[in-house]
């Protein structure tokens, strides 16, 4: 058995529960991407390590925008990947565009 994910997938079905809800508990980060999504494929690995590195202090969650569109429609996503970290309910901060590892951590840090 391989290790288990530190981040969890999430659709339009799922996300009040997983992000909206759960955030009043601990801070979401949310990654909206896209498999055909070349800068997407690039932030991938740096989300699912700050996943680990963060664990018990944020919840680390993937929405895949070819699967779902309807919560990215609705908070008016236009590029990936652009990530969003919910806190008490509502989304407290954006960015949109790839990142290196320094800058996520840093972003991620700042808002903890």
């Amino acid at each position: 058995m391989g290790a288990t994910m530190a981040f969890t997938n999430v659709t339009d079905q799922n996300f009040d529960a997983e992000v909206v809800q759960a955030s009043s508990t601990l801070p979401v980060l949310v990654d909206f991407w896209a498999p055909w999504c070349g800068p997407c494929r690039l932030l991938s690995p740096l989300i699912e390590a700050a996943a680990e590195e963060f664990s018990g202090k944020l919840k680390v969650c993937k929405y895949n925008c070819d699967e779902s569109t309807s919560v990215a429609a609705g908070l008016g996503i236009r590029s990936i990947p652009t990530v969003v970290v919910y806190k008490d309910g509502k989304p407290a901060a954006t960015q949109v565009g790839a990142m290196n590892k320094n800058e996520l951590t840093d972003w991620i840090q700042s808002l903890l």
